[in-house]
């Protein structure tokens, strides 16, 4: 029979699997609390573990808190990376004990006051499950979808493109992976009115063909967007993909249309490769105005399927749609 340590340590070396270091920092803690450990006393630990906190105080040190208390206030100096109290080389042990009491008295008093201090480090502005969680930063490859930056280098937040008190909903497509800089950013610099922005998205135009499509021709929708076949398709499952809201072109779109659009692309296009094993290949594209072939005045994007032969030479692909600059 083995040992506990060997159990454990089989476990350690040969079985755990890791896709982060959660599991060795919480055994080290229990380990070292003979057993035994509190959920804040392994949060605490996996906490000392996370650069990226420590990235985002420092900025909070370096923008906030040590701007106030060296140009504001004058009670810090600054060099480089290093603060300097002014005048601690005056001071006494006990005096500097007292100061740090005096500290510590502001402390307890705010946090009293205070029912939620750190508010402004909430993922985001009310709960969202950790299984959409997930799903929302594996989408943006753990990567800030607004300066690309990687969650290994700073902690990623699940934003509200449209905020909750604007009308925005906890649906996939309105939401987005920002790094803790940019959400910040984007809460102190988007003057943008997003009132009445939720109710644009039932806007229909009538006698438009794709804002009157009959539902018998869809074959897939979420909250924001529809697909369905085109009506002269290029290829055998050529599918069109639009925006419910009616609206001219790609460009006009908000972020969480496209991400819906996309949502579908991709599902339409595990459809058809599920249905038609002879496609190899797809063509994905918008018209966007009448000079680049635009006929039908409400944004679609065609997904059109390609298989090997449908033509003579393909190379080249999307530029073809001027015919003489096909060819490289």
């Amino acid at each position: 029979m083995k040992s506990s340590f060997e159990v454990i340590s089989d476990f350690i070396s040969k079985k755990m699997r890791m896709s982060h270091i959660y599991q060795p920092v919480m055994l080290i803690e229990l380990l070292r609390g003979n057993g035994i450990a509190t959920v804040n006393q392994i949060a605490q630990s996996l906490l000392s573990y996370d650069a990226s906190q420590v990235e985002y105080y420092e900025h909070i040190t370096k923008n906030m808190v040590g701007k106030v208390l060296t140009k504001n206030r004058g009670i810090t100096t600054r060099e480089g990376s290093e603060y300097t109290l002014n005048r601690f080389d005056s001071l006494s042990q006990s005096e500097i004990e007292e100061l740090i009491e005096l500290c510590e008295s502001k402390i307890d008093a705010y946090l009293e006051k205070r029912s939620d201090p750190w508010s402004h480090r909430k993922k985001s502005s009310g709960y969202i499950p950790g299984t959409l969680r997930y799903k929302i930063l594996s989408r943006a490859k753990f990567r800030c979808e607004l300066c690309g930056i990687s969650a290994e280098k700073k902690s990623l937040e699940v934003d509200h493109i449209i905020p909750r008190n604007k009308g925005g909903l906890d649906d996939e497509s309105n939401l987005q992976s920002l790094c803790y800089s940019c959400n910040a950013m984007k809460r102190d610099r988007d003057d943008t009115d997003f009132r009445g922005m939720a109710d644009t998205y039932s806007k229909r135009e009538k006698g438009c063909v794709f804002c009157e499509l009959p539902k018998n021709r869809v074959i897939e929708e979420n909250e924001l967007a529809i697909a369905f076949e085109d009506n002269y398709p290029v290829t055998s499952g050529h599918t069109l993909v639009i925006p419910k809201r009616h609206i001219d072109e790609y460009f006009g779109l908000y972020q969480p249309e496209r991400n819906a659009i996309q949502k579908l692309l991709e599902s339409s296009r595990e459809r058809i490769l599920g249905n038609d094993k002879s496609v190899t290949g797809f063509n994905i594209g918008n018209n966007s105005g009448e000079s680049a072939g635009q006929t039908i005045f409400h944004c679609h994007t065609h997904l059109i399927p390609r298989r090997d032969g449908d033509c003579v030479d393909p190379k080249g692909g999307v530029r073809g749609v001027i015919a003489n600059k096909q060819k490289y």
